[in-house]
């Protein structure tokens, strides 16, 4: 492990030439970001601006990261997930003088205070994946005390003094979403927040493209098994789980989707899918995936009638899906099969196989989502940093979405950057969509 006073944690700084290199395959892939780079390395819409960022650390948050700085943004970096970094990335970032604190498998402790030393710079923006730097930041001014705050805190010399000029943030995935509208729920959201994840060109294309391709890649490294033929049960058929769905029918898999929502199980149905309880999916499952957000959507009850060699993996944020607890408990013995794979073992001889130690597996087994998917949105999150520096004086303390000409632009670029051309209206047209008097004739 190598620190340099406040300036990084990293596990190895003699990986960063590797990162490098794959820092730059990313940039290959991402014109957008790159678009947006140029253009602020030309007119540092962020100058002065000091940048907290909980990001999954990987080639692509690399080049978001880079985009940030072009524009005269101070940025730290941690990690949003204890398993999630790319080590060779975050020595590359160390490299290039980023203060980023991350390294693959950090314990809760080394995490919160990953989180206390990205917000050592008393940031004005916070960039979140997951909400944990922002709760923990919300908790210090709001004078909650638990574990992870009190690591967070100990690295900081006054907390509420660094967290109290935060005046704006983003959000990159659903489950942080959720976790920031009960905040303004409660009314104790303290500053604006935009839910990057709730932006179409992200909501569309990033869940159920890029996780539903990198799910199933994660589950294929990590076992090397065989997709053909296997009945996969998804748990959850929103933006992420649909994807999932999807890709795996591809696949040549027998998918089976359970999920609580009546509209969502109607989409799934009439997409063809098979749609039951996780009771009766229990029974008949070979490869089990969660992708809803909640917590123990697998319990006790479903592993007791699972088959001898069930794969257990999930796709959502924490984990808490798949329930390690019950797992633990119902098991004689647990082993180690990879860095990648647990068997426990029941006392009827059943084995069931957890992949990632339940958490993202697409990020713990393989690396995240393709930079091709990310460069909407990590060019989404950079324009929306922009826009908060722009508007933060009449932005309410409340959970936003980008406008929809941002939107538009991130699509059109990347549209462009395919060679893919947009049919053009003529004004008969513009003028015939906002007439209201024209009809049936």
């Amino acid at each position: 492990m190598e620190m340099a006073g406040g300036d990084f944690w990293v596990r190895d700084l003699g990986l960063a030439d590797r990162g490098l290199r794959r820092i730059a395959w990313a940039e290959r892939l991402m014109p957008v970001c790159l678009s947006i780079r140029r253009r602020f390395a030309e007119e540092r819409p962020l100058e002065g601006v000091r940048v907290a960022a909980c990001l999954h650390v990987t080639k692509e948050t690399a080049v978001l990261v880079e985009t940030l700085r072009a524009g005269g943004a101070e940025v730290t970096l941690c990690g949003s997930n204890p398993l999630s970094t790319q080590d060779d990335v975050a020595a590359a970032l160390a490299s290039k003088g980023v203060r980023v604190y991350a390294f693959r498998g950090m314990s809760p402790r080394e995490y919160y205070e990953c989180i206390g030393r990205a917000l050592s710079i008393e940031p004005m923006i916070t960039i979140d994946d997951g909400a944990d730097l922002t709760s923990t930041v919300h908790k210090i001014l709001h004078g909650v005390v638990d574990e992870g705050v009190s690591w967070a805190s100990g690295v900081l010399e006054d907390p509420r003094k660094t967290c109290s000029g935060v005046y704006g943030g983003t959000e990159e995935t659903t489950t942080g979403v959720i976790r920031l509208q009960s905040l303004e729920s409660q009314g104790l959201l303290l500053y604006p927040i935009i839910a990057v994840n709730d932006s179409p060109t992200k909501r569309l294309f990033d869940n159920p493209i890029g996780t539903g391709q990198s799910v199933l890649d994660g589950i294929m490294r990590a076992t090397g098994i065989l997709l053909a033929g296997k009945r996969v049960v998804v748990a959850g058929y929103g933006q992420v789980g649909s994807g999932i769905a999807t890709r795996a029918r591809g696949m040549g898999c027998d998918v089976i989707v359970v999920e609580p929502s009546p509209v969502r199980a109607l989409m799934a149905a009439m997409a063809g899918f098979r749609v039951t309880d996780m009771k009766e999916a229990a029974e008949i499952g070979d490869i089990f995936i969660t992708a809803t957000g909640d917590i123990n959507v697998i319990r006790e009850e479903h592993f007791l009638k699972m088959r001898n060699g069930v794969i257990l993996a999930n796709a959502g944020h924490y984990d808490v899906e798949i329930s390690k607890r019950d797992l633990a408990r119902l098991s004689i013995r647990v082993e180690k099969v990879s860095d990648l794979i647990t068997k426990y073992v029941f006392s009827d001889g059943r084995e069931l196989y957890l992949l990632a130690e339940g958490r993202l597996v697409n990020l713990v087994a393989a690396e995240g989502h393709p930079p091709e998917v990310m460069d909407l949105s990590f060019s989404l999150q950079a324009l929306a940093v922009k826009y908060l520096v722009e508007n933060r004086e009449r932005l309410e303390k409340k959970v936003h979405i980008l406008p929809g000409e941002i939107d538009d632009m991130v699509a059109r670029e990347k549209l462009a950057s395919m060679g893919v051309k947009l049919e053009s209206l003529t004004e008969e047209q513009v003028r015939y969509l906002r007439e209201w008097q024209l009809g049936t004739s």
